[in-house]
């Protein structure tokens, strides 16, 4: 059940979409906000905490992109990319800066809800499960990392540690548990909950693009995800041969 204390900013420059995104949500019991720029955003996330935040690409001044960036270094809020139908390009960046869906105008605003309160919900459990004191983490092991399946981060020999998004997490789990074996694309979309797919969605390939920076892989010999050309990724142990 969504907490009534779930908070939304709505950052477009469009009065229009952020008035018909506002009614929508609120009248499902959410506190929503909006602004008109990344820089009033930014003020507005400096002084409380959102679940989700719905953001227009193409904002004036410092663009939705770099807000994402800037964001996903430091906050694992909820982040949905409102993009015009043309920008491929950029939905793709979007996602590799670490925006967990995008949506396309023109939208159907009951759409945009349920992704919004699929995602809310991803990002709630995420922050009471960091919350939990568990004396006994579980962790797996991921070359020199090992994978906090409690905590959601990868925690590195020296103890640093790196955040996962929630699609982070659950793709490095499903390659980890069905390590040696080769997993399709589709395969492993079915193993992310809550999500949309198009025939042509590169998710995965993006997430795995991420998740490989996080592991400090070399993107052109990686040595535990590996691409198995025309099928999908499979999780091996490292090895030390040349590529």
């Amino acid at each position: 059940m969504l907490k009534s204390d779930s908070k939304i900013l709505i950052v477009d420059d469009s009065s229009v979409i952020r008035e018909t995104l506002e009614s929508y949500f609120a009248e499902e019991g959410y506190t929503v906000i909006s602004a008109e720029t990344a820089e009033a955003a930014e003020l507005l996330l400096s002084e409380q905490e959102f679940d989700l935040i719905l953001l227009d690409i193409r904002l004036p001044g410092k663009d939705g992109l770099t807000l994402t960036r800037e964001l996903r270094s430091r906050s694992e809020v909820g982040i949905i990319l409102v993009t015009g139908k043309q920008d491929d390009i950029d939905r793709i960046i979007g996602l590799e800066c670490g925006a967990d869906e995008y949506v396309c105008k023109p939208f159907n605003a009951r759409e945009v809800l349920a992704r919004g309160k699929n995602l809310i919900r991803r990002v709630q459990k995420q922050r009471e499960l960091s919350k939990t004191v568990v004396e006994e983490p579980v962790l797996q092991t991921i070359g020199t990392w090992q994978l906090d399946t409690s905590r959601r981060v990868l925690v590195k020999s020296d103890r640093s540690v790196s955040q996962l998004t929630e699609g982070e997490f659950q793709l490095l789990l499903a390659l980890k548990m069905s390590e040696g074996a080769v997993l399709t694309r589709d395969q492993l979309m079915d193993r992310i909950k809550n999500r949309t797919w198009n025939a042509t969605d590169r998710t995965i390939d993006v997430l795995i693009g991420r998740i490989r920076r996080k592991l400090s892989e070399d993107p052109l010999c990686p040595q535990m995800i590996i691409t198995v050309h025309g099928v999908g990724y499979l999780f091996s142990h490292p090895v030390q041969d040349d590529c």
